[in-house]
């Protein structure tokens, strides 16, 4: 199993025209933080868990020339806001792409997306095909996934656990009854937005602490906004086994 880090920034923390942290002026890749979506590439399927308004660019970027289905982890507008673009895909192979999301979630998109579900389709618009989950594990041809619950503030969300890695962003409370599916992991992938308290998300500390009650035998950190700090710096600060993710990063499994 091959997972590509897409992005690992978010649109949370102070606007860029207003910020004076310099992170975001940083020379450094490991500081240019797109929109958090990864690609799972398994079993010769192609899986990419959300598409935010920077998936066009990071598909580019990867030269990503096959996709087989994206997985949402909720609604909001930075992890979905990039879907239409699935429409070279479709051109491509001819076919809908396969959507997976909670109900709620399905609704958001038909909502977001009105003139794909309209009676009288307008040509070239995208073409999906919506697959309703829950908390039950289900198949992507022979892959197994499992949704992980997760909140945000109020809201729901899913994490996924694909094999030995599992992928849970936009949280800041993970209930007590899901850790047993998060047992024997790999890799975890977790969000940590800041240092400071948020409403809604994971701060570093409290990623910290659920990744060490996890004990994945790697943990990447990923939905980090640019008042974390400089990356070369942040990354002095973890524990073993833990490390800030970044852009086009790769892990093979």
């Amino acid at each position: 199993m091959k997972v590509t880090f897409l992005g690992t920034g978010t649109s949370q923390g102070i606007p860029v025209i207003a910020c004076d942290c310099n992170v975001c002026q940083s020379n450094d890749k490991h500081d240019k933080r797109l929109r958090s979506s990864i690609l799972v590439e398994v079993n010769d399927k192609v899986i990419v868990i959300d598409s935010g308004p920077d998936f066009r660019q990071q598909m580019l970027r990867e030269r990503v020339k096959k996709l087989d289905a994206i997985l949402f982890t909720h609604e909001h507008k930075d992890h979905i806001a990039g879907l239409d673009d699935i429409r070279s895909f479709n051109w491509i192979y001819k076919k809908p792409m396969d959507i997976y999301a909670e109900e709620r979630v399905l609704n958001a998109l038909q909502l977001e997306y009105s003139y794909v579900f309209a009676d009288d389709k307008y040509p070239g618009i995208p073409e999906m095909n919506l697959h309703t989950i829950s908390e039950e594990p289900f198949f992507i041809d022979n892959i197994c996934i499992v949704p992980i619950r997760a909140m945000h503030y109020r809201l729901p969300v899913l994490g996924f656990r694909i094999n030995n890695m599992a992928y849970i962003t936009d949280a800041n409370y993970i209930p007590d009854f899901q850790f047993e599916k998060l047992k024997d992991l790999d890799v975890l992938i977790l969000n940590a937005l800041r240092k400071q308290p948020h409403i809604s998300h994971f701060t570093l500390s409290e990623a910290i602490e659920v990744a060490q009650k996890i004990n994945a035998h790697m943990t990447y950190f990923t939905h980090i906004s640019h008042v974390m700090g400089y990356h070369h710096e942040v990354q002095k600060e973890l524990p073993p086994r833990m490390a800030l993710a970044y852009d086009g990063l790769t892990l093979q499994m």
